[in-house]
């Protein structure tokens, strides 16, 4: 974040509706009204490395859902382990964020059909209401389109370009198989 005092704060997306493919089904977290309890994060949210949690790396300052997305301000403490982190995360090497949550309530979408509110369409199970514990800097995330410097739009106003999901490359397939 830019100003004085703000150096070791960043602005971060840490979940999405990003479908995921955990093996056993496609999970998606909702991210509409009332899908996300965001008060554990709030009051007393941490930052982790790889979701290690003795690992913590600093402070959650304010979580907040807004456009299908859930983001926080984070701020890295000051100790030798924490400044490792933090100076990879400001040189660019790492980006990626993930999220540990807890699930409170799932739809199961068979496949074929679609989701109660029709927004997705199955095989996929739908995390309609759960709750972030904790969010962890990570080298290897399970969503792409989140992370360090990757908010819906820049600071100039314009959307940043994301990576295509799940969705969008299997469609992508199937049109290559058709043509």
């Amino acid at each position: 974040m830019e100003g004085e005092g703000n150096e070791r704060k960043f602005i971060l997306s840490f979940s999405s509706e990003e479908p995921y493919d955990r093996g056993w089904c496609v999970e998606i977290l909702d991210h509409g009204p009332g899908a996300v309890n965001l008060t554990r994060l709030n009051e007393i949210g941490v930052l982790l490395f790889n979701h290690k949690r003795d690992e913590v790396l600093g402070r959650i300052n304010r979580a907040w859902l807004e456009n299908g997305r859930c983001s926080a301000e984070v701020e890295f403490d000051t100790d030798d382990d924490a400044e490792v982190i933090y100076k990879k995360v400001k040189s660019g090497t790492l980006k990626g964020v993930s999220v540990g949550y807890r699930i409170e309530s799932i739809e199961e979408v068979m496949p074929g059909k679609t989701s109660a509110d029709g927004r997705f369409t199955g095989p996929c199970d739908i995390a309609r209401k759960w709750e972030p514990f904790e969010i962890s800097i990570v080298s290897v995330p399970a969503d792409p389109t989140v992370g360090v410097g990757r908010e819906l739009e820049a600071n100039d106003g314009q959307k940043q370009k994301r990576a295509p999901s799940l969705r969008e490359r299997q469609l992508q397939i199937n049109l290559n198989k058709i043509l």
